[in-house]
């Protein structure tokens, strides 16, 4: 995870995300900013922020439209809408949408990677091969073995004296090695007489003091010289020698006060387990008495947990039944039934008696109709003559 936050930065610094994080007057990102750990701090509520909009940014990039989310949009279908673009891009999503919304950790660090390397493609970026710079070996320090004058005082000499003469003019030590072996090839170099010197000791001063520029000893290195390398080798065999020796007189003594430590703490916890024996028989007794105890609480919170779910069904039923008789209740108590009723039958009382007023008229009606109808057949009866209109009506 660690290793993906650092590929994603450098990703992202390829694709100039400052500009998007001052668009927004946010600081840079740091190198595990998307990568949970306990020993890092964390806002959820800011890296889930932070998320939603470099994922937006990235989408863009790589070439597909979306639009940036806000701070209160719903998490989810932000969410949602990342995922859905990341499997058109061919990423695999095989872990819950509710791990993102965390902002960090594992499955934030892959996404906004795979988003970068879609947006690094769409501008068609490629990684090179890198190019390591050739380093020059170093020139090891050669000690001389037979001469007395070490490397470092003939630099420092070097140094000092200014270098106005040729390369020619110096000492080479093998041609002075081979031309000594020759003239002790030919001849004894063990002279026969006492050789004395004539020569005057300023005169002599003064020829040393010409020649000494030209008697500087050159030391020609070679790396590769296998001599070089064990002599090295024997001396850092004796530095480690000496340093193991101290270190050792160190260890032991180290190993002692440890041992010693060690069995005064044993000693010390067999006294303290013999001192508190009857404690500890004391606190088993007393942990297998809470063990039981924990059982049969257990038990009994089992049946109390079973007659809590009967009393709660119970408390329903009655509920219910209350409910029932107070609806009852209401409706028999109410009135307003009866006093429908009797304005029914006050109404029905009064079309009653219309509907006898009117039966009285039409009966009187009709009974005069027969009376003046009789009475007119009893006077044509008795008529002697019958007029011609009569009977043309007859």
């Amino acid at each position: 995870m660690f290793v993906v936050m650092e590929d994603l930065l450098d990703k992202l610094k390829l694709l100039d995300y400052e500009e998007v994080m001052s668009k927004h007057n946010m600081k840079a990102l740091s190198r595990h900013y998307f990568a949970s750990s306990p020993y890092m701090p964390s806002n959820p509520g800011e890296q889930f922020y932070m998320f939603t909009i470099i994922a937006s940014w990235l989408i863009n990039e790589a070439g597909r439209p979306f639009e940036q989310p806000q701070e209160y949009d719903d998490p989810n279908a932000t969410v949602s809408n990342i995922l859905v673009e990341l499997r058109a891009f061919g990423g695999q999503v095989d872990f819950p949408p509710s791990k993102l919304k965390a902002g960090s950790g594992e499955h934030v660090c892959y996404v906004l990677d795979r988003l970068a390397e879609e947006a690094l493609k769409k501008k068609r970026f490629t990684w090179k091969k890198p190019c390591y710079p050739t380093e020059d070996l170093e020139e090891e320090s050669v000690m001389e073995d037979d001469a007395e004058l070490t490397l470092s005082k003939v630099e420092e000499e070097m140094t000092e004296e200014p270098d106005d003469y040729e390369e020619d003019d110096l000492i080479d030590l093998d041609a002075l090695k081979a031309r000594t072996n020759q003239n002790e090839v030919n001849g004894s170099s063990k002279p026969e007489d006492i050789l004395e010197s004539n020569t005057d000791v300023a005169e002599w001063n003064l020829e040393v003091e010409r020649v000494l520029p030209q008697l500087k000893v050159t030391i020609r290195t070679d790396n590769k010289d296998w001599r070089i390398h064990v002599d090295q080798m024997h001396q850092h065999k004796e530095g480690i020698e000496s340093s193991l020796k101290e270190a050792k007189g160190h260890l032991n003594k180290l190993q002692e006060e440890i041992s010693k430590t060690l069995e005064k703490v044993g000693s010390r916890e067999k006294y303290i387990n013999n001192q508190l024996e009857h404690l500890i028989q004391e606190f088993r007794s007393a942990q297998s008495k809470l063990s039981e105890a924990k059982e049969r609480y257990q038990q009994g919170s089992g049946g109390v947990t079973e007659r809590t779910r009967v009393l709660s069904e119970i408390s329903e039923e009655l509920e219910r039944v209350k409910q029932e008789m107070e609806e009852k209740g209401s409706s028999m108590t109410d009135g307003a039934p009866v006093v429908k009723i009797k304005q029914s039958l006050t109404k029905l009382k009064q079309e009653i008696v219309q509907m006898d007023i009117r039966m009285g008229v039409v009966e009187h009606t009709l009974l005069q109709a027969k009376l003046k109808e009789k009475s007119n057949m009893t006077r044509d009866m008795h008529a002697t003559n019958i007029p011609e209109a009569a009977i043309g009506v007859y």
